[in-house]
This record gives C-alpha cells, sequence and structure tokens, in this order.
C-alpha cells in the first residue's frame, strides 16, 4: 500500500488524511496590519517587510509531504509562499553563518542549520492547498521545511536570525532533537546547556 511505502513514509510514522493542530498555548491573533518580517543577523543587509510587500514578492509552490514528530505524516501537499532563499539572497548571508534561529509570535522559535533552510522548496507559506493558511495552521504566515519534522516549519513566523553558532529554540529546549531529520527519527536530544544559559532575544 501507497501509506506504508519506506520509501516515503519515515520511520515510525502513521500516514494520516487530517491535518491534526499542535501547538503549545493559545492561538495568537496576528493582524496583517501589524505583520513584520525581519532578516538580521550574520547578514550584510539586515531588512523587514511589512504585509504589502510580502504579498508582492515572487511566489512558488511546493508539493510536499509532512511529518510531525508526534508520529502522523500527512502525503500530497501543496503550500505556496515566498521562497526563503530569496530572503537570504536579498539579506546577503556572511561566509561565517551556520544557522538560523527562527522567530515566531509569543516568543516562539526554533533553530536550523542555514544549509537545512537555505533550499529552493523551502517558503513563507501563505496557502495550503489553495486557500490561506487559518491561524490554528500557522495563519497568515508559517514557515516551510518539509524534509524536517514539522515543529521545524514554525507557526506564525515574524522572523529569522542568521547566526555563526547553533542556539535551541522553544523546543529545543524543552529536549526536542537540535535538527530533526524524520528519516533518522532525530526527535529528541540534549542541546548544549552553555547555549541554553546564553539564550537569545527576540528579532
Amino acid at each position: 500500500m501507497a501509506d506504508t511505502n519506506p520509501t516515503r513514509l519515515p520511520p515510525g510514522q502513521i500516514v494520516t488524511r487530517k491535518w491534526p493542530v499542535l501547538h503549545y498555548g493559545s492561538v495568537p491573533a496576528v493582524g496583517i496590519e501589524h505583520w513584520r518580517f525581519k532578516v538580521h543577523g550574520a547578514v550584510e543587509r539586515a531588512f523587514e517587510i511589512d504585509w504589502k510587500e510580502l504579498q508582492s514578492l515572487p511566489r512558488r509552490d511546493t508539493p510536499c509531504d509532512i511529518h510531525c514528530v508526534t508520529r502522523w505524516s500527512r502525503y500530497d501537499n501543496v503550500f505556496s509562499g515566498v521562497p526563503v532563499q530569496d530572503l537570504l539572497r536579498r539579506a546577503g548571508v556572511r561566509s561565517e553563518a551556520r544557522f538560523v534561529l527562527v522567530h515566531a509570535e509569543q516568543g516562539f522559535t526554533t533553530n536550523l542549520p542555514l544549509a537545512d533552510l537555505d533550499r529552493p522548496e523551502n517558503l513563507l507559506a501563505l496557502t495550503h492547498d489553495g486557500e490561506p493558511l487559518t491561524p490554528e495552521h500557522g495563519g497568515p504566515v508559517r514557515l516551510l521545511v518539509p524534509h524536517l519534522y514539522f515543529w521545524k516549519s514554525a507557526k506564525w513566523v515574524k522572523g529569522l536570525e542568521v547566526l555563526e553558532e547553533d542556539y535551541p529554540g522553544f523546543w529545543e529546549q524543552n529536549g526536542y532533537h537540535m535538527r530533526g531529520d524524520p528519516w533518522a527519527e532525530e526527535r529528541f536530544g540534549r542541546p548544549d546547556p552553555v547555549r541554553m544559559r546564553r539564550g537569545r532575544g527576540g528579532p
């Protein structure tokens, strides 16, 4: 059966046709009139865009499967949005940069190797299967990094902080893996306590 195809379904996962809603705390009310997105840190040209500018940027579609660390997978999704690579190129990532800390509403963060973020399929996603993302699923804008567990595709995203060193985000500080490769079952890990104590500020 296609649903259990080992070349498509990572180990330990179960396919669902539904899209479960999972998040910590309440769903934030993000008004587009106040929405801002910032790229800063180890870049040559830090910048900030508002909702109007986001809407004017080129978009692409990313067909993909998504895999949640809680062991469900959903096949054949189509997200549409602004390619993250375009934003990184605009900022001019410095040669010494290796990691990115993603900032989202309510102080949530998640960390990624720059190599995992700087891929053509990754998006600031605005729609899913042709419909605007609902707040429960991260709307108006969520990150899409489909080759990693889906907690790395942060909901309600509002900034990218480019870094030379890796720092654990919210879930990583609470025991989740620093990278999150579903094919390697990188669900849980032990972040460096020194880096945890240093912490990071908001964008």
